[in-house]
C-alpha cells in the first residue's frame, strides 16, 4: 500500500527569552502562528488532504499546531496521538514514531521541532530541503510498496514542500 506523510515544522511560538522561569516546552504559539497554523491547514485543506492519522510532540506549540491543522482538516483533535519521545529527542525519534505507525493510516502528519524535522525529512528523501523547514512549513513525501516498519534512509520521494511564505492566497 502506498503512504503520504507530512513532515510538519510547529508554528511561530513565543520568544522564551533567557528567563529560568520560562521553559522552551511550554512556550505556546503568537497570534502569528495561530494564523499561520489556520493558513496552512485551510491551504491543505483546498487541496482535498485528509489525514488518517495525526502525530504530535508533546511540546506545547507542537500541540496547538497540530490542533489547529486538525481543525481546518476536519479531523478530531482529541484522536491526536502525542509522542513525548520526538520533543528532544533527535530524528531517531521521527524515524521511531514512523515505524510504530498503525499499518491502518496510510496518510500521516507528524508535527514537531527544527531542526530535527528538516533533517528527518532531508533524511528519508534525497532532497535538499534547503536549510531550514519554515515554521507551519509542511514537507510532503510518498513511499510506494512498503509498511511504515520497513521506512528508513532514502526511501520516500519528495512530493512537495509548502509555507505560509509560498502558497498562493485562496
Amino acid at each position: 500500500m502506498n503512504k503520504t506523510l507530512y513532515i510538519i515544522r510547529h508554528a511561530t511560538a513565543e520568544d522564551g527569552g533567557n528567563s529560568p522561569m520560562f521553559r522552551d516546552f511550554d512556550r505556546e504559539l503568537t497570534s502569528a502562528g495561530i494564523i499561520e497554523s489556520a493558513r496552512m491547514g485551510k491551504f491543505l485543506a483546498s487541496k482535498g488532504i485528509k489525514f488518517d492519522l495525526i502525530v504530535s510532540s508533546a511540546a506545547e506549540r507542537a500541540k496547538a499546531t497540530a490542533k489547529i491543522f486538525a481543525e481546518q482538516l476536519h479531523y478530531d483533535a482529541d484522536e491526536i496521538i502525542i509522542d513525548d519521545a520526538i520533543y528532544g529527542g533527535g530524528p531517531r525519534s521521527y524515524l521511531s514514531a514512523v515505524n510504530q505507525l498503525d499499518e491502518s493510516a496510510s496518510v500521516v502528519a507528524i508535527f514537531g521541532h527544527n531542526p530535527d524535522v528538516t533533517f528527518f525529512s532531508e533524511y528519508l528523501t534525497r532532497a535538499d530541503i534547503g536549510g531550514s523547514m519554515d515554521k507551519a512549513g509542511v514537507v510532503v513525501l510518498e513511499f510506494e510498496d512498503l509498511k511504515w516498519a520497513e521506512v528508513s534512509s532514502k526511501m520516500a520521494k519528495f512530493a512537495g514542500y509548502f509555507s505560509p511564505q509560498n502558497i498562493t492566497h485562496s
